[in-house]
Order: structure tokens, then C-alpha cells, then sequence
């Protein structure tokens, strides 16, 4: 494989900061750049020109504003100038991504998992990243996005879902692959990828929910999204909603757990009709107005919405966007989601906006790939900036 060492920019400080803000808010003019940086115009041509020189910047157009004077020449980041690769491990297979600078997908990959040793996951990570790296020019860093919590964004200190305790991931990967690799937990990878590159961008503040095997939570607030030791737990499935709901298993009665979980919606629906469906299944019967199904998905979608208006009531975002795997309930319970939402809202209470993403795993290896840009483009990893 190819690797690309080169280091992101041709200067740094400066050169750096105007790089960066193309790469989130391009294409973008020099006068917007300028009055975010505080820099002066001439300032401004001054770091831009040898980044355009360099082939990272390039020139993409005019814009209009109607004000006197020429038309704003817009500057854009070169997106196809580096490759990364992102992946997401589940308990039964690894799934992988290229992409490029701003996390487009160019390539996706998979493969199985034939053991949970890590050993093995490391060989089945590896076969990924050789494909990948046979699709994209070069490639210059990796990134893994895992359920658990992740220290040092190389050790995964748990991952129950793999059986693992401080397991050196990323030495192993590094000395496998030979690719600077960055762990991160899936559910912090996914935010940042909301916030440089998804819906939350340029949003100073904004919080996510994801849905699937298990209910995850993530926030942004001044536009850093919020992490500590804890971060990875899944805290959030502790979150009660339904006094009289089911039990988890930590003993939580009517938990976000308990609730919206694909295992515990397909729980639900398969003991009321008495034979086991699974996640699809459940909400198509739903959406055909099974009693027992429509009952299950309306409890489920009624807890959503009481979550998302703690979430709401608590931290005040401009946007609650909504993801992973099991993001089909938004939509099937729209009704029960509005009527939970506005069962712990006060009246007064500006309405919360909601985003939907489309729940591919795609996502997530997105996700990945961007906590690898930022490690490359920052000059270290992303929790390194942040308290």
C-alpha cells in the first residue's frame, strides 16, 4: 500500500488556521476568512498563496453579495489530495471505508470477524485497510471507531461487545498496517463527523442520539463536542422514560436501554405475537398496523421523544440530530415521538429542530475517518484539544 506522509499544509500556525477553515466552511471568500481569523487582507494572501501554490487550495468561483466593488473569488479545500480510511467494529464483522478530506466515501469494504481475539480482529482490520488501500491513490492515516471506552485514542480499556480489557489496539494496528491509526469510541467519532462535516456544521452548539443496539449521546457546546473518562459507558441507556416499562439488564425499570433498543423493540413485539421477528420486521408490522407491534413502536417512539426533550430541556441546542442503525423508529412513530417530546416540554418552549440521518453503518465509518483528518490536519488527536 501507498502511504502519505507529507505533512498537511506547507507552513504552520497561521498557514494552518486559513487551511482549516476551508476545510470546514469552504468553498468560502478571502474577505469571510479573513474576518473569522481577524486577519488583513493582505495578510490573508499572504498564508493563502502558498497553500494554493502547494495544490491544498484552489480558487472555485465568484460570489455575488450585492455589494459594490468585484465579486468575493471563493477558495475551496483540494478534497482528492488526501485519503484516509475509517472503519467500524461490530461484534461479528469489520466494515471500512476511503474517503476523502472531508470524509466522502470513495471505496467501502468489509470483512468478517472469525475470532473476537485480538489478534484476530487486528488480521481482519488489517484485510480491510490492504483493500481500501488498493482503491484510493495513497492513503494517510487510519481510524477505528469502537463501542467502548477508549483511552489514549489507541487503548481500548473495555469493549464488552468484543470481550476486550485494555487492549492495545492502535500499537497493533500501527505495527500491522504500518498507517498512523487513532482509536476513538464509535459514539464520539460519529458527533465529530456531525460537527465538521454533517448537519451540525457551524453549529455552536448541538446534541446527538443514536439509536440501535444501544442508545448513544453526544454534545457539542461551543463548539467543541464534550468528552471525558466516562465518555463510551452509554450512559444515556440509564435515562428513565416509562415508570411501568421493561427491566434491563442492570436492573433499570423503563430505561432508554429498556426502550429503544433494536433488541428490546424485536423483545417486545416477538413475545406479544408469539413468535420472534426481527428489527425490520417488527416495524413493518407497525407501519401494517399490527395491534401488538403499533403498541410496542408508539411506547418506544413516546420514550424517544421524552428523551430528546431532557436532552432539549437540559442543554438547549440549536439542533438534536438523530442516527444509527434503528433511526427507522423516527419515522415509523412520528406521531409518538412528537407526543412524547411535547408531554416534557413547556408550551412556551421554542420548538427543538430534528435531523434525521439515513442509519447506514456508513456513517460510522465516516465518523472514524474524520477523527483520523482531525488527528492529520490539527497536528494531534482531537481529545488532546479539548477538557
Amino acid at each position: 500500500m501507498r502511504i502519505t506522509t507529507a505533512p498537511w499544509t506547507p507552513g504552520s500556525g497561521p498557514s494552518r488556521a486559513v487551511a482549516l477553515e476551508v476545510l470546514i466552511n469552504g468553498p468560502i471568500s478571502r474577505s469571510d476568512i479573513a474576518r473569522r481569523l481577524d486577519l488583513s487582507a493582505g495578510s490573508l494572501t499572504r498564508l493563502s498563496t502558498p497553500l494554493i501554490e502547494s495544490g491544498l487550495l484552489v480558487e472555485v468561483g465568484e460570489r455575488v453579495d450585492g455589494r459594490a466593488g468585484r465579486p468575493s473569488v471563493l477558495l475551496d479545500i483540494v478534497s482528492e489530495s488526501r485519503h484516509f480510511i475509517g472503519m467500524k467494529l461490530t461484534g461479528d464483522e469489520v466494515l471500512g471505508v476511503a474517503t476523502d478530506l472531508r470524509a466522502n466515501v470513495l471505496a467501502s469494504a468489509s470483512a468478517p470477524l472469525s475470532s473476537r481475539d485480538p489478534d484476530a480482529v487486528v488480521g481482519s482490520i488489517a484485510q480491510v485497510a490492504v483493500e481500501l488501500c488498493g482503491k484510493v491513490s495513497s492513503v494517510t492515516a487510519l481510524g477505528v471507531g469502537i463501542g467502548g471506552l477508549v483511552a489514549n485514542h489507541g487503548v481500548v480499556r473495555s469493549a464488552p461487545f468484543l470481550a476486550w480489557t485494555d487492549v492495545q489496539l492502535g500499537a497493533m494496528l500501527e505495527a500491522k498496517i504500518g498507517l498512523p491509526t487513532v482509536i476513538e469510541n464509535d459514539l464520539t467519532a460519529f458527533t465529530e463527523y456531525e460537527h465538521w462535516f454533517g448537519a451540525g456544521r457551524g453549529a455552536d452548539r448541538f446534541a446527538v442520539i443514536t439509536l440501535g443496539a444501544g442508545i448513544g449521546y453526544g454534545l457539542v457546546v461551543g463548539g467543541n463536542v464534550v468528552v471525558n473518562d466516562d465518555s463510551g459507558i452509554g450512559l444515556v441507556g440509564h435515562w428513565p422514560l416509562d415508570p411501568f416499562g421493561p427491566v434491563c439488564a442492570s436492573g433499570h425499570r423503563g430505561c432508554a436501554q429498556s426502550v429503544l433498543t433494536q433488541s428490546a423493540i424485536m423483545h417486545g413485539v416477538s413475545t406479544a405475537i408469539g413468535r420472534d421477528v426481527d428489527y425490520d420486521e417488527a416495524l413493518d408490522l407497525a407501519v401494517a398496523g399490527e395491534p401488538a407491534a403499533r403498541r410496542v413502536a408508539d411506547d418506544a417512539g413516546r420514550g424517544l421523544g421524552k428523551l430528546i426533550a431532557a436532552v432539549g430541556n437540559l442543554t438547549v441546542p440549536e439542533l438534536v440530530i438523530i442516527g444509527g442503525e434503528g433511526v427507522r423508529l423516527v419515522q415509523v412513530a412520528e406521531s409518538a415521538v412528537r407526543d412524547g417530546l411535547a408531554a416534557d416540554r413547556d408550551p412556551r418552549a421554542g420548538e427543538i429542530v430534528l435531523v434525521t440521518t439515513s442509519g447506514d453503518n456508513t456513517e460510522w465509518c465516516r465518523g472514524a475517518a474524520v477523527i483520523a483528518i482531525q488527528a492529520y490536519v490539527l497536528g494531534a488527536h482531537p481529545g488532546d484539544r479539548r477538557s
